[in-house]
């Protein structure tokens, strides 16, 4: 098995550092186009393109199937266009506290109505004004990320991890808003990796998101916030090697 591994809003393929060592299989940890001099414009960004930019890369890499796409919270917004393009070549999809939409619905669905809400009104006010509303990327005062993710809260290693700008990095908001469908990837297996004290991505929410996938799906409960792979990177390794058997 070779593992390409999808980051989330906000973030890059650094998010999993502290993964890698622990796989049990060859690793190809993207980029989503934004991020290490891939060029993207923020405004008009598309989950297509985003998909085409996996791709992309797993052809670069030369990367030998069996496949097992693994995707992190937004990161599951792209999963249908990346399996949808390298077919047979995927054997297995895991996805961690990720996004999914009703078919045909966006990933701005997902999300807490609050913050739907406020986004919705932001982007609105942003283009009257002609400007462009991003993710803000490394935060002046990294504390408030201590407990933003839920679960444990993380240690002074683990939050100097998280908020580094090799990883926390300014992002679009409006792939949120692009449709998506999982019908044309319903015969890949899914598991689905639900965190039961996640705070960004609630755990009812993520039982609900489960209930629109297509295809057969397995899911396995981890007591942890939303970043497992982080916080827990050997146990998350072993949950990766279970569902990829």
């Amino acid at each position: 098995m070779t593992y390409v591994l999808i980051h989330g809003g906000g973030s890059t393929g650094r998010f999993w550092d502290r993964l890698l060592p622990h796989l049990d299989g060859p690793a190809l940890a993207v980029d989503l186009p934004g991020r290490n001099g891939k060029p993207a414009d923020f405004a008009t960004l598309t989950v297509a393109e985003e998909a085409a930019s996996v791709v992309a890369d797993v052809d670069a890499a030369g990367v030998t199937e069996p496949i097992v796409v693994v995707a992190h919270s937004s990161g599951g917004l792209v999963v249908p266009g990346v399996v949808a393009a390298l077919g047979d070549r995927v054997a297995q999809i895991v996805l961690s506290a990720a996004l999914v939409p009703t078919e045909g619905g966006c990933g701005i669905d997902c999300m807490k109505p609050r913050h739907r809400e406020g986004l919705v009104a932001s982007v609105e006010h942003a283009r009257r004004e002609g400007t462009v509303i991003t993710l803000p990327g490394a935060p002046a005062d990294p504390e408030p990320f201590r407990t933003a993710y839920g679960g444990d809260p993380l240690d002074d290693a683990t939050l100097a991890f998280v908020v580094d700008p090799l990883r926390c990095v300014p992002d679009t908001v409006h792939h949120y808003f692009q449709p998506v469908a999982w019908s044309r990837v319903a015969d890949t297996p899914v598991t689905y990796l639900l965190n039961t004290r996640d705070r960004p991505v609630p755990s009812e929410t993520q039982e609900q998101m489960v209930t629109h996938l297509p295809g057969p799906t397995s899911v396995i409960r981890v007591d942890s916030g939303h970043v497992p792979a982080v916080t827990d990177p050997r146990g998350f390794a072993n949950l990766l090697a279970h569902a990829s058997r």
